[in-house]
């Protein structure tokens, strides 16, 4: 594919994302939760371990803390058990308990609505503020930039950071604010049951017309 200007790969991205609309009409985080409490602490918990481990962790944490109240109450070492099959369990514990008491000591309680608010609470960098944001909020401040997104992001060619900060910033300036959340929940989607890692399934895949590398590695399956 010949060089393309921002405004192409503006085009092209539609596309995508319109395509990958079709196929995942009811994309949205995988991360169950009732509100922004919830989602805020199943964020921290996600971080390099899977949504379907943490999935299966909160319900017994979030009925016994449904809040920052009663999470501050039970303590850090019941935390600790009932989150101890998620990775890094100790750290994450310990930052739950930090962000609980920021909750309460500094935003009343409630989860704030800011990014600057939100990225100063323990365990909260600006992926999981962004998370919070979009999806509780629906104040996306950016695009959510996780291995799945970063991944597919390169494949495409709509970005080249080495970094998720840099490849977000440049998926900011490709994508409608409006849809910042929704290209992520896409992404993560297309990553899973397509486009994975080690064995991406390029000859199904339904962007490939819109892919520059998939169609080269399509092209040399044949």
């Amino acid at each position: 594919m010949a060089r393309e200007s921002k405004d192409q790969k503006k085009v092209r991205v539609n596309r995508v994302i319109s395509i990958l609309q079709e196929l995942y009409p009811n994309a949205k985080t995988a991360l169950n939760h009732n509100n922004a409490f919830e989602l805020l602490i199943a964020t921290i918990l996600s971080a390099q371990c899977t949504d379907e481990r943490v999935n299966k962790v909160t319900p017994a944490l979030f009925q016994a803390a449904p809040n920052p109240q009663t999470m501050v109450a039970i303590g850090e070492n019941r935390v600790r058990k009932l989150i101890a099959s998620i990775n890094f369990f100790n750290n994450k514990a310990r930052n739950i308990i930090l962000c609980c008491e920021s909750l309460l000591n500094d935003f009343g309680g409630e989860v704030p609505s800011r990014l600057e608010d939100l990225i100063k609470l323990a365990g909260v960098g600006r992926k999981t503020a962004n998370v919070v944001l979009g999806d509780a909020f629906g104040k996306p401040e950016g695009v959510v930039v996780d291995t799945h997104v970063f991944r597919l992001s390169h494949r495409l060619r709509l970005a080249g950071g080495s970094t998720a900060e840099k490849v977000e910033n440049e998926l900011n300036e490709l994508v409608t604010p409006t849809h910042w959340t929704l290209i992520s929940h896409l992404l993560i989607l297309h990553g899973r049951a397509r486009c994975r890692a080690r064995t991406p399934d390029c000859q199904s895949c339904e962007i490939i017309k819109h892919c520059p590398t998939g169609s080269r590695l399509a092209k040399a399956e044949l």
